[in-house]
């Protein structure tokens, strides 16, 4: 039996240096995906071996795609092409993996065979009937476990029909769910959102050869097409840098600069609310790669000031909240969000996690059902428990660079899921933390 992981904070510290962080992790599965759809081999580069894409290359494996998983982050995916997929010996398990799960779904809804689809404890709570309503509009056979849960099984139907879709929530794994299965649908497939979410699966598909109109926020796609094999470079995950840039922020006497981090406009919120509050954050180097903007990011501390955030950011941000939670205890005033009542159904309720961890670390923290309210306040020490939540027990770390006494974090195991050495890499940063 495994002990449960524990990290401990030590008080104080300061962020200097230069360091990369894990690749994007929307990308690396996406990455996965389109490239065991493809014809050719697809090299990716800067790959995130965390615990959920690796339960993805794991599946694609159980479907007869051959992937090589060598050194330095490099995979390696030789396509079967469209319809080359084969009938799994059994369940596909996406572990704690929440677009993993959703993304699948659209493109096994088009396939020849039957498929189920599991996930670990957090994952068979989460809700799944935002992606099977548009999926079954398309023809599509889902039935989930009862709440709209997982696991899914889908009965695969290789006649899908392509639909219009206004999305009722903004959500990029529904979007791309919806637009994945659309490859298999005759006609043209289309998706509306609300608010804009981001569009890696849009710029790689392109990348992949396949044409997707892009019309303010209507995104199409004609089915019956073919994904070409191309060579993708992963850059490092904005969602996995927003700790360092809100640690860095907020430790007195940092200068961090973040090396190659993914800038897409679509998950810059986390930058843009930062900035608001007069965090000093500045982008260099900046490029495109494999059409995905990239940028080296420095941080230097600043005093920040509580704002309420713009609604309009928040799908932006949606993954990057935790930590701006820590920013905000940190702020002077009030800092107030409104609007992401989806916090509340992600690997954790993480409206109602992040408050008792801050209410616990002497933090004036009032959760509402669409956000939370918090007022500057020294941060205590404490023992918090972050439900297995990877996003939850990383911010927490983070806030120990404040806190007046050691932080303890309870529940570590799934930052593996995201973040691979976590604690190393935070460790040569200049965070004092420890995994006991």
């Amino acid at each position: 039996m495994t002990h449960p992981l524990i990290f401990k904070t030590t008080p104080k510290g300061k962020l200097t240096g230069k360091l990369r962080v894990t690749g994007d992790k929307s990308m690396s599965h996406r990455s996965i995906m389109l490239g065991a759809l493809a014809e050719g081999t697809t090299v990716i580069t800067g790959f995130l071996k965390g615990e959920d894409c690796l339960a993805t290359i794991k599946a694609f494996r159980s479907m007869g795609v051959e992937i090589e998983d060598t050194e330095n982050n490099k995979v390696t995916v030789h396509g079967v092409g469209m319809q080359g997929l084969t009938a799994p010996e059994s369940d596909l398990d996406m572990g704690n993996s929440g677009t993993a799960m959703r993304l699948l779904t659209g493109i096994m809804a088009g396939q020849s065979f039957d498929s189920v689809l599991t996930g670990d404890a957090s994952l068979s709570t989460r809700p799944m009937r935002r992606i099977t309503r548009p999926l079954e509009k398309m023809g599509a056979t889902i039935t989930t476990a009862e709440g709209g849960t997982p696991p899914l099984r889908i009965k695969g139907n290789p006649q899908l029909s392509a639909i219009h879709y206004d999305l009722p929530v903004a959500s990029a794994q529904v979007k791309s769910a919806v637009l994945l299965a659309g490859l298999y649908a005759k006609g043209e497939t289309s998706v509306t959102e609300p608010a804009v979410t981001r569009d890696h699966s849009e710029r790689m598909l392109r990348g992949f050869g396949y044409p997707v109109n892009t019309n303010n926020n209507r995104m199409s796609l004609i089915g019956g097409g073919k994904l070409t094999a191309c060579p993708i470079d992963v850059p490092a995950d904005i969602s996995s840098a927003a700790f360092f840039i809100v640690g860095a922020s907020i430790a007195e006497g940092s200068d961090l600069t973040l090396a190659h981090v993914g800038v897409n406009p679509t998950r810059t919120g986390v930058i843009d609310i930062l900035k608001l509050m007069g965090a000093d954050i500045t982008l260099s180097n900046q490029k495109t790669v494999g059409g995905e903007p990239v940028a080296d990011i420095r941080i230097r501390s600043a005093p920040l000031k509580g704002v309420h955030i713009p609604e309009a950011l928040v799908p932006l941000a949606i993954d990057e909240f935790p930590a701006l939670f820590i920013a905000a205890a940190c702020a002077k005033g009030q800092t107030v969000l409104t609007g992401a009542q989806e916090l509340r159904v992600k690997e954790s309720d993480r409206i109602q996690v992040m408050a008792e961890g801050l209410i616990t670390c002497g933090v004036d923290a009032t959760p509402t059902p669409d956000g939370i309210i918090i007022n500057n306040s020294p941060i205590t020490a404490g023992e918090v428990d972050s439900h297995g939540d990877h996003r939850i027990a990383m911010a927490f770390t983070m806030a120990g660079l404040c806190a007046e006494g050691s932080i303890v974090i309870n529940d570590c195991e799934n930052v593996d899921t995201s973040f691979p050495n976590f604690i190393a890499i935070a460790s040569q940063a200049g965070v004092g933390v420890s995994a006991l």
